[in-house]
């Protein structure tokens, strides 16, 4: 389970370290940062999957997604008694994205290359990546470390240079997973690859989940939902059934999913009392259909380790979200989850949940801070050294 997830100059996140727990809430006002918040998770999820410098490219590259304040937010900046200026830069460029979970730690030091050396001198290069064992970093705990193209991990009481030719815009990751010589990167590569996102789903007219599909075994419902029959199939046969209809008629009394099957094709049929026949899913609400999604994707019987919803109440109507917020503590049981929500109703469902962590941003000088947790209450966070 992560524990701390620590981000620098990514956007609005100038300096953050944020505690975490089995349920957490992510709330605050429109731009307090909730949505980089989840960008910067995203993107530290694509470096075990070897797209991070892709996916700063989509942002509009490195620059683009730097902290645009200065480098440095003095005393007397926060009390307004100097103004915010900028200066020449002191440090080089660095994007820093980082996490602790209860057996490994890791962080990633992005930044540009030399101007000149390259004519893609824009392409992000990773400057630093460590690993290491406990909640955060320190000398002594440190089991991997890759500065530029060299890597070394710890080896008795001194270190051995494991490779020298690493390249620069891809992650350690990507090049030595290997399950002789490097388990801990092996390890740590499928956790995090383990990890899934489910945002907005479709439920326009158009809607993939709206068509049938192929009659194919599918215990992890796909990001568009176009095989929500299977995966609704597949956790009637093989995950928890009865926990799954319990889901349906918290949030529809009385209701009962059925799937149809033929030449090889499976559709979701949809019964309500009063109605003299099912609806198929090209009939269903957007709200129902999206809830319906939902179901299927917090009771995959292949439960991931960290699941992550990004404001999982559009398209709902208001009266059910309290059955939203019952699922998702309930999947909280089986994996680690982070919900982003602006949902008052959802937010207070979930808060009745003693161990729901709830995490209120709000902006300081155009930074993102967490309500309640100053520079001192934080969780412990080092950052590697270029």
């Amino acid at each position: 389970m992560l524990q701390t997830l620590a981000v620098a100059n990514y956007r609005s996140l100038h300096e953050l370290a944020v505690p975490l727990a089995g349920l957490n809430l992510v709330t605050g006002d429109n731009g307090s940062g909730k949505s980089n918040l989840y960008r910067a998770l995203r993107l530290l999820a694509e470096t075990a999957r070897g797209g991070v410098a892709s996916a700063l490219a989509g942002e509009g590259g490195l620059e683009s997604a730097l902290w645009a304040g200065p480098e440095r937010i003095s005393r007397a900046m926060r009390l307004g008694e100097v103004p915010i200026e900028g200066t020449a830069r002191s440090t080089p460029v660095s994007l820093r994205l980082g996490f602790a979970a209860e057996d490994f730690g890791y962080a990633i030091d992005l930044g540009l290359p030399i101007p000149g050396d390259s004519m893609f001198d824009r392409d992000p290069q990773i400057k630093n990546e460590s690993i290491w064992a406990g909640p955060f970093l320190r000398s002594s705990n440190l089991l991997l470390e890759r500065r530029g193209s060299v890597v070394r991990r710890r080896a008795g009481r001194g270190w051995e240079v494991v490779d020298e030719h690493l390249s620069s815009f891809d992650s350690l990751f990507s090049q030595l997973a290997d399950p002789q010589r490097m388990p801990e990167v092996l390890a740590l590569r499928e956790y995090i690859r383990g990890w899934r996102f489910h945002d907005h789903f479709r439920s326009d007219a158009a809607a993939p989940a709206r068509q049938p599909c192929m009659a194919i075994r599918t215990p992890v419902l796909a990001n568009d939902g176009h095989d929500l029959a299977a995966a609704w199939q597949t956790i009637v046969e093989i995950g928890d059934s009865q926990g799954l209809q319990r889901s349906l008629e918290d949030a529809f009394e009385g209701a009962q999913v059925r799937i149809e099957g033929w030449e090889g094709r499976l559709a979701l049929k949809f019964q309500q009392p009063g109605l003299l026949r099912p609806l198929a899913a090209s009939e269903l609400s957007d709200g129902t259909l999206r809830y319906l999604l939902l179901i299927a994707a917090l009771h995959t019987p292949r439960p991931p380790p960290l699941l992550v919803l990004n404001e999982p109440e559009t398209s709902l109507h208001p009266d059910l979200l309290p059955a939203l917020a019952r699922l998702i503590i309930a999947a909280s049981a089986r994996s680690q989850v982070w919900v982003v929500s602006h949902a008052t109703r959802l937010i207070a469902a979930l808060q009745e949940d003693p161990a729901c962590n709830a995490i209120r941003l709000h902006k300081e000088l155009s930074q993102t801070r967490v309500w309640g947790v100053g520079n001192l209450e934080g969780p412990a966070w080092y950052w590697p050294q270029r």
